[in-house]
C-alpha cells in the first residue's frame, strides 16, 4: 500500500523538485547534521583544569624547568664539597647565590610583566645556565674559591616559573575563583613534588656517575623546560608597558603584611629542614613534602570558602598546632617512626597555606604586574628559609635537637600572630565576604 505525501519519508541522497528561473530543476537535499554530544564536564577539578586549551603543554614545560630547582643547590653543595673538601665553603657560595637570587629576581620579573614571558625568560635561563656551566668548569679546573661565588652568583637571574604559570593560569581563568583555587593547589602540590625528586636525583646523578653530572643535567633540565613553557604563546598573558603612575606591588594595600606571613612561613621550612637533618637525616624530609603535596591536591579539590583572610589565618593555625607534633615526638620518644609520622601530618598544613597565602598576593598585586607580586612573594618566602635554617642550625648546635623543632613551631605561631595583627590584608574595596 502506497504511503502519502504527508507520512512518505525521503532518503537523504533524494533529489528535491524546486523551481529556478521558471524552470523545473533537481536540486540535491543535503542530509541533516548529526547533533554532537557534549562530553559531560569530569568531576574532578584537576582534569577540569587541564582540559582548559593549551594547558597541558605549558604546564608539561613548566614541570620540567621547575625540577632543577630542588637540584641545582643540592648539586652545588655535593660537587664543591667534595672537590674542595669543606661543606662551608660549597654553603657558603649557595647563601650567595640565594641572597644574589632575592635582589634580581623580583627585577627579572618586573622584566617579564612588561616585556611577555617569552622574551625575557627565555635570555634570563640562558643567562642562568651559563653561569651553571662556569661553575663546573671552575670547579673541575681548581680556580680559585671566589670565581665559585661570582659563577654561581650568575644563576639568580634563573625566572620564577612558578610564578609565570600561576600568572598564566589566572589569566586564564580571570573572574573564576574556583578554578584559580584548584590551579594554585595544583601549582603548590607541584612545587612540594619538584623539591622532593629534585634533591634525590641530584644525589643520584652526582654519586652514580661524577660530581658534575647534577650541576649538568639540571642546567638542561632548565633550559629544555623553559624553552618548550615559552613556546606557548597562546597561554601567554599579554604583557603590560609600565607607566609614570605604576607603583611596585609593595605599596599595595595588604602587601607587607603579607610577605611578613611569607617570610614567617619559610623560617618554618628553613628551621624544621635543618633540625630534621641534624635529628635524623635528610631522607626523613620527604615524608613532610609528601603530606604537604597531598594536603595541596586535596586542598585544591575542595570548594574553599569565601572569605580568604579568615581561611588563611585557619591554615596557619592548623599549621602551628601540626608543626607542635615534631617536638612532642622527639620529646616523648627517640622512635624514628613516630617522627616520620609526625612529619608527614606537619607537611598536611604546609601547602594550604602557601595556597591562600598566594590567591591572596594575587587579589592584592595589579593584574599586570603578578609576575612581580609572586616573585616577591617568593623572594621573602627564601629570605624566611635562610633565617630559619640559621636559628635551627644555632638551637642544634647550642641546645640539641630536640629543642631544635621548637624553631619551626615558634614560627608558624609567629607568621600566625602577623596574619591576625595585619588587617591590612583586606584591600579596601572587597572586605566584603563575596569579594573574597
Amino acid at each position: 500500500m502506497p504511503r502519502s505525501p504527508a507520512t512518505s519519508t525521503v532518503p537523504p541522497s533524494t533529489a528535491l523538485l524546486t523551481v529556478a528561473g521558471g524552470q523545473l530543476v533537481a536540486a540535491p537535499r543535503a542530509a541533516p547534521e548529526r547533533v554532537r554530544r557534549k562530553r559531560p564536564a569530569s568531576a574532578n577539578p584537576y582534569l577540569r583544569l587541564l582540559a582548559t586549551p593549551g594547558a597541558r603543554a605549558f604546564t608539561a614545560g613548566n614541570l620540567i624547568a621547575r625540577l632543577p630547582m630542588g637540584m641545582l643547590s643540592v648539586s652545588a653543595v655535593i660537587m664543591i664539597a667534595g672537590s674542595r673538601g669543606s661543606y662551608a665553603l660549597a654553603g657558603a657560595v649557595t647563601a650567595t647565590g640565594l641572597a644574589a637570587t632575592a635582589v634580581v629576581a623580583p627585577f627579572t620579573a618586573r622584566l617579564v610583566d612588561r616585556y611577555g614571558q617569552a622574551r625575557i625568560a627565555v635570555p634570563a635561563t640562558a643567562l642562568a645556565v651559563l653561569g651553571s656551566l662556569a661553575l663546573v668548569l671552575c670547579v673541575h679546573h681548581d680556580a680559585p674559591a671566589w670565581t665559585l661565588f661570582a659563577a654561581y652568583a650568575a644563576t639568580a637571574t634563573t625566572p620564577n616559573t612558578g610564578g609565570m604559570s600561576r600568572a598564566r593560569w589566572a589569566h586564564l581563568h580571570r573572574g573564576d575563583p574556583a578554578a584559580l583555587h584548584t590551579a594554585n593547589s595544583f601549582e603548590q602540590a607541584a612545587d612540594e613534588l619538584c623539591f622532593m625528586l629534585g634533591p634525590v636525583l641530584a644525589a643520584v646523578l652526582c654519586g652514580a656517575l661524577f660530581p658534575e653530572a647534577g650541576t649538568l643535567v639540571g642546567a638542561f633540565l632548565l633550559m629544555t623546560g623553559v624553552l618548550v613553557f615559552a613556546a606557548q604563546r597562546a597561554t601567554e598573558p599579554p604583557p603590560t608597558p609600565r607607566t609614570r603612575t605604576a607603583v611596585s606591588p609593595l605599596r599595595t594595600p595588604g602587601m607587607p603584611a603579607l610577605l611578613a606571613v611569607f617570610l614567617a612561613t619559610g623560617a618554618v621550612f628553613g628551621a624544621l629542614e635543618v633540625v630534621s637533618i641534624a635529628h635524623a637525616g635528610g631522607a626523613i624530609l620527604a615524608l613532610q613534602a609528601a603530606g604537604s603535596c597531598a594536603a595541596g591536591l586535596l586542598y585544591g579539590s575542595l570548594r574553599p570558602a569565601r572569605n580568604v583572610h579568615r581561611r588563611l589565618l585557619l591554615c596557619l593555625t592548623a599549621m602551628t598546632a601540626l608543626m607542635s607534633l615534631p617536638l612532642l615526638a622527639t620529646t616523648s620518644t627517640a622512635s624514628l617512626p613516630v617522627l616520620a609520622l609526625c612529619l608527614l601530618l606537619a607537611g598536611a598544613a604546609t601547602a594550604p597555606t602557601m595556597v591562600t597565602g598566594m590567591t591572596l598576593v594575587q587579589r592584592a598585586t595589579p593584574a599586570g604586574q603578578l609576575n612581580e607580586g609572586m616573585t616577591l612573594s617568593v623572594t621573602a618566602l627564601l629570605g624566611g628559609v635562610a633565617a630559619g635554617a640559621a636559628t635551627g642550625g644555632w638551637l642544634v648546635e647550642h641546645a640539641g635537637t630536640v629543642s631544635g623543632y621548637a624553631a619551626p613551631m615558634g614560627a608558624a605561631a609567629l607568621a600566625l600572630a602577623v596574619a591576625a595583627a595585619g588587617t591590612s590584608l583586606r584591600r579596601p574595596g572587597v572586605s566584603g565576604g563575596s569579594a573574597r
